[in-house]
This record gives C-alpha cells, structure tokens and sequence, in this order.
C-alpha cells in the first residue's frame, strides 16, 4: 500500500529500539534508509543483515552525533554522495541524565538533554536545507507523555520532549508554505535498552506483582508504523501535530480501569 522506492528516510539513533524498527518500515516500504549512531553503539553487521531479511534495501550507518555540527556536516556529506535530498527526517535521539532527586537539578544537566533531544529536530532539518537546497518533506519527532505524568528518574526528559512538542508545532508553522509536515509521535511504555536503563528493571517485576497491566505495552514496531504512515504521504492533512501511539491505554491507566480490567478477566481465567 506505501510505495517510497526513490525516497530517503534519515533516522536519528536508527540501529536500536524504536529508531531501528522505523528505520525497517521505511526500508520494508522501499525507502533508503539512513541510520545514525554514537561510535561504539551498534553492530552495524547486524543492523544490515536485518534489513536484508525484510527484502529492504541496504541501509546507509553512519557514525554521527545529533549535538555535533561537525557530525552532521559530514553525515549529510556522505549522504549526498549517494542521493539528492533527505526526504524524511525522524528525531528520534533522546539522552539525559537520570534524576533520582533536587539534588540533581543542574542548568548544565538540563542544556545538555534539550542538546541531544530537542535542538537535533530544528539543527537536522536546517542543516539538509542547506546541504540539498529543499526540506525534507517529512520531519517527525519521537517524544513521551513524560510532559504531561510523572516517570521515575525522567525529569529531564520529560522537560527537553516539551520542548520538541513545541517546537514541532512552530516548525509546522514556520515551514507550512513550503509543503513540509512536521509532526510528534508520542509513545509510551515500550520496553527498549534505553527504556530499561532509565527506569530500571526490576520495574516490570512491579508490573507483573500488581496486576492488570500484562498487554500496557506498544511494540517498537507499533510506534514505528505510526511514524511511517506521518511520512508516506497519506496523512498530509496532519501537521504540527502531538500524536499518542499507545493503543489508547493511557486513558485507562488507572486504578478505576484496572479493577474494571481485572473484573472482566476473572472468569476468563478461570475457565482457563
């Protein structure tokens, strides 16, 4: 149903999580995909061989750092060398570090997160219009409700992703007459490396002990095939928008749904 063969889809932190699964629906789509990575942070072997088994094209790995000028002056170089534009842009970066009290709030520890997390958006999109001569038709942010609910140790994540949103909707202004769709991917509760090491493990085990909360999951492939429907060019209608993609549990996540939840099973599982 999505053609995108000629197209590329640049995705930042693409060799893991849900950058590696956007990066794939791209490919299975017949995009080129462009994946960046921090030195050290990915078998780029592997990364290839899983785009081999979809049928996808052979992605393009590059060693870049989103807060680094240089970095993405080099990226897009080496881009250009094989295409004539970026088609779509995924922001997917986030880093920041954990917070596990006050004590830890420092500007220094805020500037760095909006560094990797918020400014890659605008800074990337900049830099391919310079580099091309043309926007990227599609630029989608990957941000959290971290904004609007608490997470343990998340603080500055959840500040940095704010910004995103905001500046995703200023972008889509800002880039309207030029027929570009800037758009954000909120999601939620998707167990990932990053996910873990921010909150723990043993944070499932609580999930399990408490009940109720067995399918609370999205797949990096569920936020991925989001992503790809924002930038196939069947959801033009939607610009500067914050889109939540987490199968809607995030209006039940709550004692009252939970006990109803809970409620409805119990036969269930008895009759199993």
């Amino acid at each position: 149903m999505i053609d995108l063969r000629g197209r590329v889809a640049l995705v930042t932190g693409g060799t893991m999580g849900i950058g590696l699964a956007t990066g794939l629906a791209y490919g299975r789509a017949g995009a080129r995909a462009v994946l960046t990575h921090r030195w050290g942070s990915a078998d780029e072997d592997q990364v290839r061989a899983r785009f081999a088994e979809v049928g996808a094209p052979e992605p393009l790995i590059v060693q870049a750092d989103c807060s680094d000028a240089g970095d993405t002056e080099r990226l897009l170089a080496r881009v250009a060398e094989e295409h004539d534009g970026v088609d779509v842009l995924v922001s997917n970066v986030a880093f920041a570090l954990r917070t596990a009290g006050l004590q830890d709030y420092r500007f220094r520890s805020l500037s760095k997160s909006l560094e990797y997390t918020s400014w890659p958006m605008v800074a990337y999109t900049q830099a391919i219009h310079d580099r091309f001569g043309r926007w990227p038709r599609y630029v989608i942010g990957l941000s959290s409700d971290g904004p609007d609910a608490f997470f343990q140790n998340y603080d500055f994540v959840a500040m940095s992703k704010a910004v995103l949103e905001t500046q995703a909707r200023y972008l889509n202004f800002r880039l309207f007459d030029e027929g570009v769709r800037v758009n954000v991917v909120r999601s939620r509760l998707v167990r990932t490396e990053s996910f873990d090491a921010t909150f723990g493990a043993e944070f499932h085990a609580f999930l399990e002990e408490l009940g109720g909360f067995e399918d609370c999951y999205t797949t990096p492939e569920d936020v991925a095939n989001v992503v790809l429907a924002l930038g196939s060019g069947l959801c033009d209608a939607i610009g500067g928008q914050v889109l939540m993609a987490d199968k809607g549990f995030s209006f039940f996540d709550n004692l009252m749904g939970i006990s109803e939840r809970q409620r409805r099973r119990g036969p269930q599982r008895e009759e199993r």
